[in-house]
């Protein structure tokens, strides 16, 4: 085996190791080191490939991520906490025993998440309640705080290791829930759903981690991108609001409306034929009938949901992993494409 090659294998291997100790982490990873991993990802989002994503007039990255278009791209719905589902889609192995972070590692697959990294959902309705209640009590106390932090703050230590470590081959896009400081304005607004999420995260921050990581993380935000361009397909949050051109995505740093466009767009609320519009741009979609928008935002009963004329395709379920498995050699087919995947963290776990 060449040096080289024994190399690589052993930074895989060490980054497989990393995810399933953060996982395995019952508290959330201390000050310093979560400050070092963001200047990290920081500077590497601030000095990607200018081909994959080309500058605005400040010369840093801009909002749009141009995908590799001879690799299988696996686009990752909202993610909300669910450090199981990120571990699940990172180590999942195929048939030939390579795992999806392999592949990514060795440029044989790409990985796009749409956003939305905090805020546990559904499954954790009760723990927002009590978490409500110990904000009211200026963090006196702070158990189920503590395991909500643990778990957005865990999901994304991962993304961002995976991100500082492979970044031609994964992206996480910018959602509505990247808002850790819970500002109006920029296209962000303050977020509540179950509690005051929004205002609760960024009072545990402040108190427990500080203005300089409040800092960091938020650069960290402003860096990520907010729009993918596939071969045959696009990627935002949500659905588009209305059809942006390219000068203004790229620019999305001074675009509020972009921002908020491609990250807030409820159900029923985007001007017709928004995304037809986008797909004829970007991709020839009036002459390939099967390119697809997706994004996630909105959840699902099952699979996937379809709007505008069946080209707009939300995945996110906050119930199951759902994953959209992109090839670049066959025409996109919904009922394969989108998938279910299993959770097998015990199995991981054991054989960690």
């Amino acid at each position: 085996m060449s040096t080289q090659k024994l190399f690589q294998e052993n930074e895989e291997h060490s980054l497989r190791d990393k995810l399933i100790e953060i996982y395995k982490r019952k508290t959330s990873l201390e000050h310093d080191s979560f400050l070092r991993l963001l200047e990290n990802v920081n500077h590497t989002l601030e000095n990607e490939e200018k081909n994959s994503r080309p500058r605005d007039q400040q010369a840093l990255p801009g909002g749009i991520v141009n995908l590799k278009p001879h690799i299988p791209t696996i686009i990752v719905p909202d993610i909300h906490a669910r450090m199981d589902f990120f571990l699940n889609l990172m180590l999942q192995e195929d048939i030939t025993g390579f795992s999806n972070l392999q592949k990514v590692a060795r440029d044989m697959l790409q990985v796009v998440c749409v956003g939305d990294g905090f805020h546990a959902e559904r499954r954790a309705v009760e723990r927002w309640a009590s978490a409500y209640e110990e904000y009211m009590n200026k963090y006196k106390k702070h158990k189920y705080i503590d395991e909500e932090m643990r778990e957005s703050l865990g999901v994304m230590e991962m993304v961002m290791e995976v991100k500082s470590a492979y970044s031609p081959n994964f992206h996480f896009l910018k959602g509505n829930h990247e808002n850790i400081s819970n500002e109006y304005g920029g296209g962000n607004f303050p977020f509540r759903k179950f509690a005051y999420e929004g205002a609760m995260v960024l009072e545990y921050v402040n108190k427990f981690y500080g203005p300089d990581f409040l800092d960091a993380y938020y650069l960290f935000e402003k860096n990520l991108p907010v729009f993918a361009i596939g071969k045959s397909f696009l990627i935002s949050h949500s659905e588009p609001k209305t059809f942006y051109d390219p000068d203004d995505i790229t620019a999305y740093r001074n675009s509020p409306d972009v921002v908020e466009g491609l990250t807030w767009t409820d159900n029923d609320t985007a001007v017709k034929g928004s995304v037809a519009r986008m797909l004829d741009r970007y991709i020839d979609g009036e002459n390939n009938p099967r390119s697809f928008y997706f994004g996630g935002h909105r959840a699902v009963a099952g699979l996937y949901n379809l709007r505008a004329d069946g080209r707009y395709v939300q995945i996110h379920n906050p119930n199951k992993f759902i994953i959209a498995l992109i090839k670049p050699d066959k025409d996109i087919d919904l009922e394969e494409d989108i998938v279910e995947i299993e959770n097998n963290v015990d199995k991981i776990l054991n054989n960690s």
